[in-house]
């Protein structure tokens, strides 16, 4: 019994990586970077960019792991339309305490300084795609 739910569980993990890896890596492009915030970059960053879209994470969630590769491949596609920036939740946990984080993943639309819109949990490449491009409003 324990093997086959072991089997299950690997077979079940290995079609989520599927479905979230980005489909073929995306060389970066010029201002493509993801900017790292902490306490004291937070601000001026979330100030800074017009279209910005923030992923909270840590370095222990399974699911933020998976996300990473996502959020590197949108970033490249959307370079010099959004800007993608990360936060550690672990090393910056005043922003995490004062952001209402709750769950991580946590993904933040942000426009012009302002959330707009929040997502909780990973989200497959498409499906996130296709939410900047309808919160960001980019073509």
């Amino acid at each position: 019994m324990d093997d086959e739910l072991r089997e299950i569980r690997e077979r079940r993990l290995e079609e989520l990586q599927k479905r979230f890896d980005p489909p073929t890596p995306v060389p970066p492009a010029p201002g493509a970077g993801i900017i790292t915030l902490t306490a004291d970059t937070f601000s001026t960053v979330l100030a800074g960019h017009p279209r910005l879209l923030i992923d909270f994470w840590a370095p222990w969630c399974g699911p933020c792991r998976m996300l990473t590769p996502v959020i590197e491949s949108l970033a490249a596609e959307f370079a010099g339309k959004v800007r993608f920036a990360s936060c550690n939740t672990d090393e910056n946990q005043q922003i995490a305490y004062q952001a209402g984080i709750t769950a991580i993943p946590a993904l933040f639309f942000c426009v012009n300084g302002q959330v707009v819109h929040r997502v909780a949990g990973a989200l497959p490449r498409p499906q996130l795609a296709q939410l900047i491009h309808e919160v960001f409003q980019v073509g």
